[in-house]
């Protein structure tokens, strides 16, 4: 009963398989690949605010082109990266040094109250600090979130507890 059924759909589908082909259209299967390029890097053109000053600006650019690296704890770029060492190397570039550690990176700089957070200011989670990351604007953190995982942006509400945050450069 199988084979005649199987048969049965078989002979159907040859005309319509025909009818496609005839017409230039292809049935076969498309396989997504996932890409190994970090997607590009965002500006102030794509919607996000402009940093303060051209420091502000190379950490926030230097942290998004980082994206889609892995996570490593200790890393400090620029194959991989752990928190601190995402917002080290961005202010880094920046030509501004920071400590290799979120809590002492959260007693560096100026505080600023989260409704006055302006791209490149750090921000920081969790009581006591344990994560960090650098705020690109429209409420909006590129940050080396946990081991298995990628640098990547992250609305600030969705990452844990905030903090506090600091002006740096």
């Amino acid at each position: 009963m199988t084979t005649a059924r199987t048969s049965t759909a078989r002979r159907l589908a040859r005309p319509t398989f025909a009818l496609l082909a005839g017409a230039g259209i292809a049935l076969t299967p498309q396989v997504a690949q996932a890409s190994t390029e970090p997607p590009p890097a965002a500006s102030s053109s794509e919607g996000s605010p402009a940093a303060p000053d051209q420091a502000a600006q190379t950490a926030v650019d230097t942290a998004m082109n980082q994206r889609g690296k892995p996570y490593e704890y200790g890393a400090a770029g620029p194959d991989s990266y752990d928190c601190s060492g995402l917002t080290q190397y961005a202010w880094g570039a920046a030509g501004v040094e920071l400590p290799h550690s979120s809590k002492q990176q959260s007693q560096t700089g100026t505080p600023v109250a989260r409704a006055d957070l302006q791209p490149g200011d750090l921000v920081f989670f969790y009581d006591p600090v344990s994560h960090a990351g650098v705020y690109v604007g429209n409420n909006q953190v590129v940050h080396a979130p946990t081991e298995g995982d990628v640098v990547k942006v992250t609305d600030i509400d969705a990452i844990g507890d905030y903090n506090s945050a600091r002006r740096v450069g």
